[in-house]
């Protein structure tokens, strides 16, 4: 495989391989901060050799070809032990495999390295902390909701705390808490974990996704009974996770008295520091930001030009942009009125939320990322 650039980057790094199978041709694409790219394809009699051994090393059925699996790879590489997570499609042309890469180092990371502006990151470290209550991360599949989790977590991991977790699957070690992952083919799905772990008496619990209702009940009684529940869910932005919870069915009065905040993110490109140089943008991109340029002042804008560092692209590494939806009484209030994800953005920003586009705003003007980046991730 094609090595590559062995650098230190910042802390929401991905690397995830693709092996994909077609009619003429065997492709090898990798996947490094968000951005994809293709290696120059090996011969394609040698597909079948290559995904058959990667299904070796991860315990996978060789034989079964027919259904979707998952498997791991544990390997040690210098001083570091690596997590590979391995999933297996059936597909016209043969199986294609995804592997994603897991540094553990990344566990070490603490919430004040994420890039969090100051007010939502004292204000999540306060919420960690109490008793009870639900805090919900929101975002789509790969915006990093499970390294801030985990870096919530580690913050209240001390030796005085029962922490659990129920996830799928289990993407680190870590000492002091104790880890289950969901088996769903054998019926061990996050509610029949949840409701286990209330007769463990655990402080705190963290559920990887909140996908039903049966699980969003069982999470809602957890934080109703004096159990601290952290949890991720599938939406665009923080608002649409309360409305989400209640399309499930949970009684919006449930929501509204057990949900304590919602952490929108997503993931976007830092600039690389080594070649990033100041530019005029167009009026057409600020436009499209939502700005003008009479507005701007005397703000500065930067971008990559590229060099040996970033590999020619121009970023490096990755940071978060963040939405925070503080439940305060006045939301709490429209959540338990049934009021539309729209009215319920539009009063929490009267009261101060910035939204994913603000934070975007923020970081370009700080010479973090650029233009491109945030609108195409807000």
């Amino acid at each position: 495989m094609q090595k590559l650039r062995q650098t230190q980057r910042p802390s929401f790094v991905t690397l995830t391989w693709y092996f994909e199978p077609f009619e003429q041709d065997f492709k090898i694409r990798y996947r490094v901060d968000g951005a994809l790219y293709e290696m120059a394809p090996p011969p394609p009699h040698l597909a079948l050799p290559i995904i058959s051994r990667l299904k070796v090393m991860s315990n996978m059925n060789i034989a079964e070809k027919r259904i979707p699996q998952d498997g791991r790879i544990v390997k040690h590489i210098g001083d570091k032990q690596v997590d590979m997570r391995v999933s297996s499609l059936p597909t016209q042309h043969g199986e294609s495999i995804v592997l994603r890469v897991l540094d553990r180092s990344n566990i070490n990371l603490s919430l004040d390295k994420l890039g969090m502006p100051p007010a939502i990151f004292d204000y999540i470290n306060k919420t960690v902390r109490k008793p009870n209550g639900i805090f919900v991360c929101t975002g789509p599949t790969g915006a990093g909701k499970t390294t801030t989790l985990y870096a919530a977590l580690k913050e209240i991991n001390t030796v005085d705390a029962k922490l659990l977790t129920a996830e799928d699957p289990v993407e680190y070690d870590v000492d002091g808490i104790v880890q289950v992952p969901v088996y769903e083919s054998i019926g061990l799905t996050f509610s029949r974990i949840l409701r286990a772990f209330l007769r463990q008496d655990p402080d705190r619990i963290l559920v990887g996704e909140i996908r039903d209702l049966d699980t969003a009940q069982i999470a809602i009684q957890a934080a109703l009974t004096g159990h601290l529940v952290l949890s991720t869910l599938h939406t665009n932005d923080a608002p649409g996770a309360v409305t989400r919870l209640i399309d499930m069915g949970t009684e919006p009065f449930l929501v509204a008295a057990s949900l304590e905040g919602v952490l929108a993110q997503r993931l976007l490109r830092t600039i690389c520091q080594d070649c990033r140089a100041s530019y005029e943008p167009n009026e057409a991109l600020l436009n499209q930001l939502g700005v003008s340029s009479h507005e701007l002042g005397d703000k500065e804008f930067f971008t990559g030009r590229g060099c040996d560092v970033c590999d020619q692209t121009g970023y490096k590494g990755r940071r978060g942009l963040f939405e925070l939806l503080n439940m305060t009484d006045p939301i709490r209030e429209l959540v338990t009125d049934r009021a539309p994800t729209v009215v319920i953005k539009q009063k929490a920003i009267e009261l101060g939320m910035n939204t994913l586009r603000e934070d975007g705003l923020r970081n370009i003007y700080d010479g973090n990322t650029t233009i491109e980046e945030v609108l195409k991730y807000t």
